[in-house]
């Protein structure tokens, strides 16, 4: 294990995870027993403990309630075949978290703070990672402005905090999608890189009329034309047309995601062709209606890969071919879950063991 600050522990009276089905896992409705929680004031990270999960005592005028100084990121602890419990690139996570709170004027979160926080919380709460097929446990860091005053600056003061959830599969199935020509996740210039809380509220409306059309998440395209395909939904997507991986570019609109990095690595290393450019809707619906578009999938750390089974364009309704056993996807999608399971080496330097 990383050795790294210990940290005030206050241990629950009596853990409840005997009360969990593992089998029957609900998405961010369970949580572990215990959380970490820093305050940050005069300019350095202060108080900082693990203790029970549990409410937190906030006046109304919490300053992030009403003008959204809040980020978060999101990564998972797995439980190998050897019985170790590793964490998936979570230094990742630690720099993409800092670019976010340097992008809302937030303190950034030190190292030992972050990373150590984390290993010291899974450790402590290392039952609740099963090593059942398709389970992890999922790990939230968030931050919050804190102040008790309202007035448009940014706050003083914040909450850092940490906690953890066991899951299953985010999506069970091949998902349905519809390509946004209105409504917009991000626009040039603003916040959509970060991960704030923010983004995330923007996409539920539409992301809610699509679902009463039948469809599980949009593809979301550009706020000046619609005309280029950037996420999908929660998660960076791609595609594969005519043997070549082709994806969003980052920028100010596209999050930098860890499980899209790791794919395109992977890609890469296996020989493929890569395109990160600008990718039009067009082209897309050109290989839909060509049968060149071999594949289509989401990347991200809730839905790991995600093949998408049907793009809607214009009331049109595109299949899309499955992925095979041997399609790059299901290949990439196996290789991290072996990885992670510890059934293949840590070639990358991927893993962080806890434990």
């Amino acid at each position: 294990m990383v050795e790294t600050t210990q940290f005030e522990v206050q241990k629950v009276a009596q853990s409840h995870i005997t009360q969990v089905d593992f089998d029957n896992l609900p998405f961010g409705r369970i949580f572990a027993d215990h959380m970490l929680v820093a305050y940050y004031a005069q300019g350095q990270w202060q108080e900082v403990r693990i203790q029970p999960y549990s409410p937190l005592p906030i006046y109304p005028s919490l300053s992030a309630l009403h003008y959204g100084q809040s980020i978060f990121e999101g990564m998972k602890a797995y439980r190998t075949v050897q019985d170790e419990i590793v964490i998936f690139r979570p230094y990742d996570n630690f720099e993409r978290m800092n670019r976010s709170a340097e992008r809302m004027c937030m303190p950034a979160i030190p190292e030992e703070l972050f990373i150590g926080g984390i290993l010291q919380l899974v450790q402590l709460d290392q039952a609740w990672v099963s090593g059942k097929p398709g389970n992890s446990l999922y790990i939230r860091p968030f931050m919050f402005g804190a102040d008790n005053a309202i007035g448009i600056r940014p706050s003083e003061t914040y909450y850092f905090i940490i906690f953890c959830c066991p899951v299953s599969s985010y999506y069970s199935e091949p998902v349905k999608v519809k390509i946004e020509q209105h409504y917009v996740r991000a626009v040039e210039g603003g916040t959509g890189y970060a991960k704030t809380a923010g983004n995330y509220a923007a996409s539920l409306y539409p992301a809610q009329l699509a679902q009463k059309q039948g469809y599980h998440q949009l593809i979301w395209t550009d706020g000046k034309e619609h005309k280029y395909i950037e996420e999908s939904g929660t998660m960076n997507v791609m595609f594969i047309i005519d043997e070549k991986l082709i994806t969003a570019s980052l920028g100010d609109t596209v999050l930098d995601g860890v499980t899209r990095k790791s794919v395109l690595h992977l890609a890469r290393e296996w020989g493929y062709i890569v395109e990160e450019r600008k990718v039009t809707v067009a082209e897309v619906v050109t290989a839909l209606e060509n049968n060149t578009l071999q594949e289509a999938f989401g990347v991200g750390t809730a839905a790991v890969i995600s093949p998408i089974q049907l793009i809607a364009y214009e009331g049109t309704d595109y299949p899309v071919p499955l992925p095979t056993e041997k399609s790059f996807s299901n290949r990439a999608k196996k290789y991290l879950d072996d990885l992670k399971r510890g059934r293949i080496a840590d070639e990358y330097g991927w893993l962080l063991k806890v434990c």
